[in-house]
């Protein structure tokens, strides 16, 4: 075979392996699933995920080339945002944003050092373009709104049910984490690493009892880091490759001691150190400090209620942080130095009821922050002071 005979040889093997590969997958579609890591902020704690798609069939510079489909957008300037982020009432909407370019998807992640994984989807060309025909359909006015739950339908487990409805519906899903597992678990696992001790506190207090509920190997995805095992791992090759878009700078950064344990034990011993002396300043500080107590702790209980009965919130239901916070102590808070009998006995009710509820803290069907025991006994002791201590 002369050089001219195997130039025309190699030439014809290329055109027919581009042809068999056009016949095999004519969608010029590359769709991947993005898996950012956890930020710095609160909301950007447990990571994040969307779709990429690559149109290969269009010109390079056309803005819908390389795009994201983001399931987590939401509108600050939308009317009430606040009153309706509270109850739970804040549509969240799919938006698309351009993968490049400096103000690109890739490049706002990678500013704030969160890393971002890309796996490619092993799909055929029908189910690629099934996808990103009912993405277009969903950006649409009409379509695009959605209600958020954290849990149960976030921006993670919309793009898993697209997934299992217009491409792989054979996807079979395996538990990724302990069988066993609980939702506050779950969670525990990036607030724990992000030492975002305050953060679990509060969502500790907030969230109820379904947030000790066990879940499904599905229900694990809500996850963007479990999504992403969970492709990995699939019963069938869903992915055609696993990369790591960037590297990241590691600024694990020391646990604060100022830990809501140590700052409600420090207050529990101060508060015990400043009731023994018989200063008159003293104890008339230690009277104002108790009308705060019971009126915060009474607060606090007021907005777990309206949490409860007031949201579409599922998680917040079911609140068994009710035990120590009482709505009640509001009104006994403009009570706290009278000597009236009836107030006296409510304070007694109160420190029997508040050892009663520390005897069962860690037998309830709910998981109470153990930062909350000092707080717990603070009410217990000031709710004795009133009873036993404190001159008529």
């Amino acid at each position: 075979m002369n050089k001219l005979s195997k130039s025309f040889f190699f030439i014809c093997l290329f055109a027919l392996l581009r042809m068999s590969s056009f016949a095999q997958d004519s969608s010029h579609l590359r769709i991947s699933l993005l898996t950012c890591s956890p930020g710095d902020e609160l909301y950007s704690t447990f990571g994040h995920s969307g779709y990429r798609i690559v149109d290969s069939s269009k010109a390079f510079n056309d803005a819908w080339r390389d795009v994201v489909y983001n399931y987590g957008t939401f509108d600050f300037d939308d009317p009430n945002f606040y009153m309706k982020f509270i109850r739970g009432k804040l549509l969240y909407y799919v938006s698309t944003e351009d993968f490049n370019g400096p103000y690109g998807f890739k490049n706002i992640y990678q500013s704030t050092n969160r890393g971002m994984v890309e796996q490619v989807l092993n799909l055929t060309a029908a189910q690629k373009i099934a996808i990103q025909n009912f993405l277009n359909n969903n950006i649409k006015e009409a379509n695009k709104f959605y209600l958020y739950d954290f849990f149960l339908d976030n921006c993670t487990t919309r793009l898993r049910d697209i997934l299992k409805k217009n491409g792989d519906s054979t996807f079979v899903t395996k538990p990724v984490m302990p069988l066993g597992t609980t939702f506050r678990q779950a969670i525990y696992q990036y607030l724990d690493k992000n030492d975002k001790q305050w953060s679990k506190l509060g969502i500790d207090i907030l969230l109820g009892q379904k947030c000790d509920g066990i879940m499904t190997a599905a229900q694990m995805q809500f996850l963007p880091d479990n999504l992403m095992i969970s492709l990995d791992s699939a019963d069938h090759k869903l992915i055609l490759s696993h990369e790591n878009l960037y590297p990241v700078n590691d600024n694990s950064n020391n646990k604060s001691i100022f830990n809501p344990l140590v700052i409600f034990s420090l207050l529990l011993i101060i508060i015990v150190v400043l009731a023994q002396l018989k200063n008159r300043t003293v104890q008339k500080f230690l009277q104002g400090f108790d009308g705060i107590l019971f009126f915060v702790t009474g607060l606090l209980g007021c907005i777990l209620i309206f949490m409860w009965f007031g949201t579409d919130h599922s998680m917040t239901k079911n609140n068994f942080n009710l035990l120590w916070a009482w709505p009640m102590h509001m009104i006994i808070s403009f009570f706290v130095n009278s000597n009236k009998s009836w107030v006296k006995k409510y304070f007694a009710f109160t420190a029997v009821a508040m050892v009663l509820v520390l005897l069962a803290w860690f037998f309830l069907r709910q998981h109470l922050n153990t930062a909350l025991i000092p707080f717990v006994l603070l009410l217990i002791h000031r709710s004795a002071t009133k009873v036993f201590f404190e001159n008529k």
